[in-house]
Order: structure tokens, then C-alpha cells, then sequence
């Protein structure tokens, strides 16, 4: 259940992820995170702000003895990826993230836990709150719309932050830090093609490819996991020099940054090939 979370320590961390999961906030779409956050500095008594394109700056002054310490920014992002299975009915301008402890991990039944980045933002959210943590000025720095076109960041205007050192929440590995950037580039195809009549002795099959891992196209990339869209088409391509296989429709991925890990077609093949193709679909692992 969700709120065995609010038992993983540290307790303050992880109630405030807890608080992020149950507040719709899919990219594009941070209105009630941004009021949740704007709330949430308002009621610890601290200076808050939301900038001309939506980012929200909440700042806390030294504690005593401090205040000659360099400023320091921790920045992290609001919106989430909205990614889901096929199967699971949930609607991310709506409802919370079913999310759970399994072992030594927080995981989301169904979807993405939006962990990216709502790790970063609880811990930032911790510190705000914290009356026992020793430290100079803090800035907390919640940026939006980080996962599809980085606008927040883009959007933030020079000279409204004071500190002297940013540090990005959006990380990976814990006890590391990361001086650099990632890009992406995105492609878009078009070409022409025929439609034809589905020929007479023909059967139809729907094909699937579901169950992966999926993860980051950028920072998982590298961890060889399969990606459906790549392994559903190199079966079909073998498929039509074998057994005459004809396509009628394919859908497979739905976000940018996400390895896709459901993919689907419907298929046609000619009446004596049906056992061939069911034989070859059995004996695949």
C-alpha cells in the first residue's frame, strides 16, 4: 500500500515523496503540484515565490552563526513522465500514483513513480523543514515541465536566484555528483505507402510485446534492456520473408525519453502459414 512508505526512513523524506505521489503532476500539467509547494512554504512562514513562467523559489534564511556561509540553491523538477501499461487504468491529470514498498525499493503499480524527479523535490522540501540541519542561505529551486522541453528552466530569469552554488537534485547514483549535461534530439518521419485489400485465405493475428523494463532513454540506455518497439518490428521483418506476413496497423512507445516497453500490431498472414507463425510464436522465451 502507499502508505507504508510513510515508515521508510528517513521519515521526513519520505513523507513528502508520499505527499508528491498523490498530487497529479504530468508535464505540462503542475498547476496542483505548484499550488501544493507554494503551500507548503507559505505555512513554514519562509519567502515564497512563483516566476513569470511557473517555477517556484522558496527561501530560508542561515540559522545562526551561519550567515556568511555561501548561498546554495537545490533545484529540482515538479512534473513527472505519465507513463503507464496498456492494462492499467489510470488517468495522470487526476488520479495519485499507487505506489508501494517492495524489499528495499519504492516502486508504482502500473505506471511511473515519479521519482524522477520527486526524490529531488522531498529532499528539498526536508530541508526547508528542518529545525535541526546547520546550514547558510538555502534557495529552493522547483522548476517545471523539465521532462518535455525544459521551458521552467528556460524560462528563469537572471538575477532572480541570490545563492552562490546550485545543486541539481535531479541525479542518479547516491554519494555522487555529476558536472555536466544530457541532450536529446527528436526525428520526425513520414514516408508513403499503400493501402491494400486484405486478400482472400487470409487470418489475422494481434502481436504484443509487453512486460519490459523499460526506464530513461538517457541514463539507462546503456543497461541493454529491451525495447519493444525494436523487438516487435526485427520478428515482423523475419515474419514477412517467412511466412508472407502483411501489416495493418502498429503502435508501440509513448513518450520521448521513456525505452518503450509495450509494443503492438495487427497482422495478417496467409491461411497455410497460420501454423508456422504459432509454432515460431510458441518457441519465443
Amino acid at each position: 500500500m502507499s502508505k507504508d512508505i510513510l515508515n521508510v526512513e528517513p521519515k521526513g523524506l519520505w513523507n513528502n515523496f508520499y505527499s508528491l505521489t498523490q498530487i497529479p503532476r504530468p508535464s505540462k500539467h503542475e498547476e496542483q503540484v505548484r499550488n501544493f509547494v507554494v503551500e507548503f512554504g507559505k505555512k513554514l512562514g519562509l519567502e515564497t515565490i512563483v516566476d513569470e513562467v511557473g517555477n517556484v523559489i522558496i527561501r530560508k534564511p542561515a540559522t545562526p552563526g551561519m550567515e556568511n556561509c555561501k548561498g546554495v540553491v537545490l533545484q529540482s523538477h515538479l512534473d513527472m513522465v505519465p507513463q503507464k501499461n496498456s492494462g492499467t487504468n489510470h488517468d495522470f491529470e487526476k488520479d495519485p500514483i499507487d505506489a508501494y514498498v517492495d524489499g528495499e525499493w519504492v516502486k508504482a503499480k502500473g505506471t511511473t513513480l515519479g521519482a524522477d524527479n520527486g526524490i529531488g523535490a522531498a529532499a528539498a522540501m526536508t530541508v526547508l523543514e528542518s529545525k535541526t540541519l546547520k546550514h547558510g542561505p538555502v534557495e529552493a529551486l522547483f522548476t517545471i515541465d523539465e521532462e518535455t522541453g525544459m521551458t521552467g528552466a528556460f524560462g528563469l530569469k537572471a538575477g532572480v536566484l541570490h545563492g552562490d552554488i546550485l545543486m541539481n537534485l535531479d541525479s542518479e547514483d547516491e554519494g555522487e555528483l555529476y558536472i555536466g549535461c544530457a541532450g536529446g534530439t527528436n526525428g520526425n518521419f513520414s514516408f508513403k505507402y499503400k493501402e491494400v485489400p486484405v486478400p482472400a485465405g487470409t487470418v489475422a493475428f494481434k502481436l504484443s510485446v509487453t512486460g519490459l523494463k523499460g526506464g530513461h532513454s538517457g541514463v539507462d540506455i546503456h543497461l541493454g534492456r529491451g525495447n519493444s518497439n525494436k523487438i516487435l518490428n526485427r520478428f515482423m521483418w523475419h515474419a514477412q520473408r517467412k511466412y508472407g506476413l502483411r501489416l495493418a496497423s502498429i503502435d508501440g512507445g509513448s513518450l520521448r525519453n521513456a525505452i518503450p516497453r509495450e509494443s503492438f500490431a495487427i497482422v495478417t498472414v496467409p491461411e497455410d502459414k497460420k501454423e508456422g507463425l504459432l509454432k515460431t510464436l510458441r518457441s519465443l522465451p
